[in-house]
């Protein structure tokens, strides 16, 4: 109480703008030594405390806890704009409200005015991937200059804008970093890598999570920070790898994905080369813009559909907290640049040396300042820009349908409930038939879903329930193809196995007012449950790979039974408690040999060995199931000598190459695993998937990627080489057998039409 009552006395007194500095505890006061030193991490107990000191003795600072996280830690947000900005908060949100649905304005001169009172509104997001240590870090910094700072250019930022930071999208995974890291800080393993993912199911995946929501974290920032603030900037601070530039910032490389507004796409196009130019302006080499990244994917970009300019900006990074070396040799070509070379888009280039956290600590924090102050002197273009595109979408662009409509009474309820759930929560305004109606003479029943196309979110609508055709990219004019940087295709009725249609037209019926966000009902299958349901295993390795998160989070959302088994338990014969082992995706060798004695402490060191893989060769033997997907087929396939090879292995990356896409799928009537489903249903294809070649008579054919021109949904180079090819394969092994699945049944969480093939195999 004392030391409150000082602060306060301080504050109020005539020489505040010095004192403000002195009671506002700088980083290195509160952690004990400068934030972003090489061999240093703050945690996030210290970053948040950290937060709660910043809140306590700065009136421009306020902090909340949006929820928990998956492991149950605090996720928060930062709130940071000047104390006249603050008494108004309310005011600023019901502005904001307004400008991103123009139905709500009544008049020009209401528009005016908002143009008048309104702030930009700009949201951070930093530390989505754990290993990225640096943006969490410099958070700390950030948040003290805009909390302590009396510089014109701050004061400027803090009377314009609206700050909004979440200093970790990972809270769970930052604390396993830091811990791991700093234990390890002086041995030989400083800077190795963690030998579980780091987030608890997802891994690096969770960039990759803004459509579907699967997610504790990414259901937090979307719904209690975008739907709430509408911002018009959001900057997505990420590392990269550390041979290149050492940032980058857009423009962005061709494509972007077509339901983007133009005006985003030039707003971002300015704003990312603004950027470029102050850190160039302030002679920091290796700044690079429009290379490597695009903007295609939704799932990386929630906001480019809902009238906010996403700025990424990925640093290179070091060994974690710990210093590299990058000699000019290693400088080489990148996608769109050379680092070694001086280009209009590079035109100062790193010519190498050390680099450590410091340096990246300091690129951030100037890439997010320069950013602030383009939003603060240009505060009203963004609330315009951000307004016109909301009003177009309002009025509808031509190109889009007048609705589209998932019919009612389909076979995969769940499907659409999942599909439901998505749209709701982008904040999708869906509404129900209360009776039959036909239009452009197609019939649809009560109860059918219409989204109308005129309404502000209508572009995120759109792209998920459209079909993907990306474009035809070339290096050069009459060269070979540019293949994409990330997956193509995310149509939600491939995914999710039900259909939408596109109509234009007046729908003449009563509908209901939107539906609120259902919640999802993840129906295990009958034989996974009860007594007599199959014994399941998971292997996890210490090398754990992301599909194998995934796997997990759909089981744990069915409440499935089922264990987790690492190296050593298989080794000491932990598989006579099982029916059903799966291995996801993941190599052979990984499997067998795990990670090396050189990167990981010893218990975390290998993988099974001869000694495990024969105990995985005499459980099937004796009667298990082991069901394999994508790489992990290798391993079974070595393990049982079965003639079978993958016919794309061989094949040149410009004459195949699907880096992830939706494939027709032909299912043979007669194998168990096509049980309960129809004869064709769609895959999920990308750069780790299979199509075999079988020479074994122990092995059937379960399913076929189709025939003809495999492609529904995205982008595929060379398709004959996969259609009509084996797809999922069978064997029987002894009193055993084995399941292979060529392409990934369960791709982060989304492939729901692929999911029954999954179950069935886990059926003895």
């Amino acid at each position: 109480m004392k030391r409150r009552a000082i602060v306060a006395l301080f504050v109020a007194s005539a020489c505040a703008a010095p004192i403000r500095a002195q009671s506002v505890p700088t980083p290195t006061e509160h952690f004990g030594f400068p934030i972003g030193s090489d061999r240093k991490l703050a945690d996030w107990d210290e970053l948040t405390s950290y937060f709660e000191r910043l809140a306590e003795t700065s009136d421009r600072v306020h902090v909340d806890t949006l929820g928990p996280t998956t492991a149950g830690r605090p996720f928060v947000m930062l709130t940071i704009t000047s104390p006249a900005n603050h008494a108004r908060l309310d005011a600023l949100r019901e502005i904001q409200r307004k400008l991103a649905d123009p139905r709500l304005i009544a008049d020009a001169g209401e528009l005016e005015e908002l143009f008048d009172e309104g702030r930009a509104v700009v949201l951070i997001t930093q530390g989505i991937h754990a290993t990225e240590v640096g943006a969490s870090q410099m958070s700390a910094n950030l948040a003290w200059e805009l909390a302590t700072s009396e510089s014109e250019g701050v004061q400027e930022i803090l009377d314009n804008v609206v700050v909004l930071q979440i200093p970790s999208l990972n809270p769970d995974g930052l604390q396993w970093v830091a811990d791991w890291y700093m234990s390890h800080v002086g041995t030989e393993y400083e800077g190795a890598p963690l030998p579980w993912l780091y987030h608890y199911y997802v891994g690096h995946d969770n960039n990759r999570d803004w459509y579907a929501f699967t997610q504790d974290e990414t259901i937090l920032t979307v719904v209690k920070a975008q739907n709430v603030w509408k911002p018009q900037i959001v900057h997505d601070v990420h590392q990269m790898g550390g041979n290149g530039a050492r940032i980058f910032f857009p423009p962005y490389i061709e494509p972007w994905e077509p339901n983007v507004d133009p005006a985003l796409t030039s707003a971002v196009s300015q704003l990312g080369a603004y950027m470029a130019a102050e850190l160039t302006a302030q002679g920091k080499p290796g700044v690079v813009i429009n290379a490597q990244y695009d903007a295609f994917s939704p799932a990386r970009a929630y906001m480019h559909y809902h009238g906010a300019a996403r700025i990424l900006s990925e640093t290179a990074s070091a060994q974690m907290a710990t210093p590299v070396t990058v000699l000019p040799d290693r400088l080489g070509p990148n996608r769109g640049y050379h680092a070694g070379e001086r280009s209009w888009n590079f035109p100062l280039p790193w010519e190498g040396g050390e680099w450590g956290l410091p340096d990246i600590v300091e690129y951030q924090k100037a890439g997010a300042m320069a950013l602030l102050t383009n939003a603060a002197r240009n505060r009203r273009f963004w609330l315009e820009n951000s307004y016109g595109v909301n009003l177009r979408a309002v009025e509808k662009w031509p190109s889009w349908p007048d609705a589209w409509v998932i019919p009612a009474g389909q076979d995969n309820a769940p499907g659409i409930t999942y599909a439901l759930r998505a749209l709701t929560l982008a904040d999708v305004e869906v509404h129900r038939a209360e009776e039959s109606f036909v239009v452009e003479g197609m019939s649809f029943p009560a109860g059918s879903l219409v989204i109308p196309m005129n309404q502000p979110y209508a572009s995120f609508a759109n792209t998920m329930l459209e079909v993907q055709h990306y474009p035809d990219l070339r290096e050069y004019p009459g060269g070979p193809p540019q293949r994409p940087y990330d997956v193509t295709a995310h149509t939600l009725g491939y995914l999710l196995d039900f259909d939408a249609v596109a109509v234009d037209g007046e729908i003449s019926v009563p509908l209901s007012d939107p539906l609120p966000v259902p919640e999802f009902d993840f129906r295990l299958p009958p034989h996974l449950s009860g007594v007599d349901a199959p014994r399941i295993a998971m292997y996890k390795s210490w090398d754990e790979p992301m599909p194998e998160g995934w796997q997990r989070w759909v089981f744990d959302r069915h409440e499935m039974a089922y264990d987790t088994l690492h190296d050593a338990a298989i080794r000491d014969g932990a598989l006579g408690r099982y029916d059903v082992l799966i291995f996801q995706a993941q190599s052979a060798r990984s499997i067998l040999e795990g990670l090396s004695a050189d990167e990981v402490p010893a218990p975390y060191a290998g993988g099974l060995g001869p000694e495990g893989a024969e105990a995985v060769r005499a459980f099937v033997e004796a009667g298990g199931r082991v069901v394999a997907v994508e790489d992990a087929t290798d391993f079974v396939r070595d393990l049982f000598d079965l003639r079978i090879r993958d016919v794309t292995q061989a094949l040149r990356n410009t004459d195949f190459y699907i880096p992830g896409s939706i494939l027709r799928l032909e299912l043979d009537s007669a194998s168990a695993l096509s049980a309960g489903m129809r004869s064709e249903t769609s895959a999920w294809y990308w750069r780790s998937s299979k199509a075999f070649e079988v020479d074994d008579p122990r092995v059937t054919v379960a399913a076929r990627y189709g025939s003809g021109d495999p492609l529904l949904s995205g982008w595929v180079l060379g398709g004959e080489h996969v259609a009509g090819r084996p797809a999922i394969l069978e064997a029987d092994i002894g009193r055993g057998s084995v399941v292979l699945f060529g392409f990934q049944p369960n791709y982060r969480a989304q492939t729901m039409a692929t999911w029954p093939l999954l179950f069935n195999a886990l059926s003895k």
